[in-house]
């Protein structure tokens, strides 16, 4: 190596050391570290292997660095973010670290370590594609991000018009009581006055009858020195006068005391009373671009088992819903409880339940509600653990499904639907339509909602689709379904319906028309009762008679 006052010139270097060049020093590295990716010259070398964080790492040559059969990129587990990725999934479609392996992709198709791995994939074209895709998706993030900053001015100010409405509809309740509480004291004074008048007019007669019964008295002395005719004359007077002063008298008598009271209106102050809330405030989604409803394929599938140790019997799951956040929550009817997953669909917890829940549905980032078979809708707050909050009654607790829109509950009824309150009171009762045909085919099953549109199982060879408004928007039906016990919808407005005789799934366009058979009776899918389509990872959740879950990624 060429020198110049004892430092190599910069000619000469071949590769320089990383750390050295950041601090403006020309080292020649003799050595890469694939894991930092960083070249390394002699000092450099020797810092690295003693450094804690560092020492376990495996240095290359730099010359097999710089052909580059070892410069590789160490890229860390999504789901165990200490790990390293070494391994691929050929069923999944995805790399993972070995933990992932061990516990979730055992029984997978396809499992290979990247070392051995084979990579047929033009990279070349696979990275243009990558490129491309990640322009696209930030146009659109920033389009969401733009239109999320205009929603989020229009939420203010709609804040602010709530509440005004708000405090308007208190005002005007105040003002109402308060014109009440003036009539009902003008009525108090109205009633009073006649009262007082009627007490004073008797008091005035008494008072004249006390004085002439005492004139009369005082006249009977003297008797005796009147004649006879004058004697009969005073005496027929006196009894006259006695007679007046006991009709005063009994009169006064029958009338008895007179006392004013209040009747309230028990009505108006049970109305008040029992009133839980002013109003409610809504969130309702408004879709401008509707979803475009996609013909899936299953691409692999896995069973769960559900079954926990302490379950009293086969489970029998005949709801599912999923929170926000990804939670899935099960109603299982069987076991008196409802159990919820974790990420990979195995049992995390559970609650149990004062009788058989028969519905569940998501209502709010962290509260579901459970229809119970006694005619009670129980809401349970899911935290860190799962708890109890209140329960509201209804009716036809038995039959089954529910569902949350637009912050009210829809729960089955024999024929139909009852639309409640948060606060358990009956809105309306859904069963025929206006030309009064039932709605209903045969008897309610789950439902679910997307947007402003109730989809509800019919258990006939289809469901039905109901607007906010309890209009009928349109039947979904195939002669290849049978006993139609589930239904759920995907984000792109994919209708899925299981049949629980037919022991298929079909799906659905947003308009109603059939993309198809999902998964057919010759797939071994037997008794399906409720389904949830988890958008988060792209599957088909299904619950089956069997006492498990069957996962279709599609």
């Amino acid at each position: 190596m060429a020198e110049v006052d004892g430092h190599s010139t910069i000619t000469d270097i071949d590769i320089v050391c990383t750390p050295c060049f950041e601090d403006d020093i020309r080292e020649e590295a003799v050595k890469y570290c694939p894991e930092c990716q960083e070249f390394l010259c002699t000092g450099c070398t020797r810092h690295h292997g003693r450094q804690r964080l560092s020492r376990s790492h495996k240095l290359v040559d730099k010359n097999e660095a710089k052909q580059g059969s070892h410069v590789t990129v160490t890229a860390k587990c999504l789901y165990h973010p200490d790990r390293d990725i070494e391994m691929y999934c050929e069923e999944h479609d995805m790399v993972y670290c070995l933990k992932c392996i061990a516990t979730d992709h055992r029984s997978c198709k396809g499992v290979t370590g990247l070392d051995v791995l084979s990579v047929s994939t033009d990279q070349k074209k696979e990275t243009e594609r990558l490129k491309a895709d990640i322009i696209n998706i930030q146009d659109r993030l920033e389009n969401t991000d733009k239109k999320t900053t205009t929603n989020l001015k229009s939420i203010e100010e709609q804040r602010n018009d709530v509440i005004s409405q708000i405090k308007g509809l208190g005002r005007g309740l105040v003002e109402h009581i308060k014109r009440l509480e003036r009539e009902a004291l003008e009525g108090l004074d109205a009633e009073y006055s006649l009262v007082k008048g009627e007490l004073e007019t008797n008091m005035a007669k008494l008072s004249k009858a006390k004085e002439e019964v005492e004139q009369v008295r005082s006249k009977l002395q003297d008797l005796d020195s009147l004649d006879k005719i004058q004697q009969f004359v005073q005496t027929k007077l006196t009894q006259q006068t006695l007679n007046d002063a006991v009709k005063i008298f009994e009169q006064n008598e029958a009338k008895g005391s007179q006392s004013l009271h209040l009747k309230e209106n028990t009505e108006l102050k049970s109305s008040v009373s029992s009133s839980t809330f002013l109003g409610s405030v809504q969130k309702i989604t408004e879709s401008k671009n509707l979803p475009t409803s996609r013909t899936y394929k299953v691409r692999s599938q896995k069973e769960e088992n559900i079954h926990m140790k302490n379950d009293k019997t086969q489970p029998y799951i005949c709801d599912i819903c999923q929170l926000p956040d990804g939670t899935i929550i099960l109603a299982d009817c069987n076991n008196l409880r409802i159990k919820r997953l974790d990420v990979n669909y195995n049992i995390k917890d559970c609650l149990d339940l004062e009788l058989n829940p028969t519905g569940i549905c998501c209502t709010g980032n962290t509260e579901v509600a459970v229809k119970l078979y006694n005619n009670k809708v129980c809401f349970i707050s899911v935290g860190c653990a799962l708890s109890k909050v209140r329960d509201i009654p209804v009716t036809r607790g038995h039959s089954w499904g529910m569902t949350y829109c637009a912050g009210e509950l829809w729960v089955s009824d024999r024929n139909g639907v009852n639309v409640y309150s948060m606060a358990g009171k009956c809105l309306k009762s859904i069963s025929n339509d206006v030309n009064g045909k039932r709605i209903i085919t045969s008897s309610p099953q789950q439902k679910t909602v997307s947007g402003d549109n109730v989809f509800i199982a019919d258990n006939s060879d289809g469901a039905v689709c109901l607007t906010r408004d309890a209009t009928v928007k349109r039947e979904l039906r195939d002669k290849r379904l049978t006993g139609t016990l589930g239904v759920c919808v995907s984000n792109d407005g994919t209708v899925f319906i299981s049949g629980y005789s037919s022991n298929n799934i079909m799906m659905f366009d947003s308009e109603g028309k059939c993309l198809g058979e999902l998964v057919s009776k010759d797939s071994g899918l037997l008794n399906p009762l409720s389904l949830l389509f988890d958008n988060n990872r792209n599957c088909l959740v299904v619950a089956c008679f069997t006492g498990k879950i069957i996962v279709y990624y599609v």
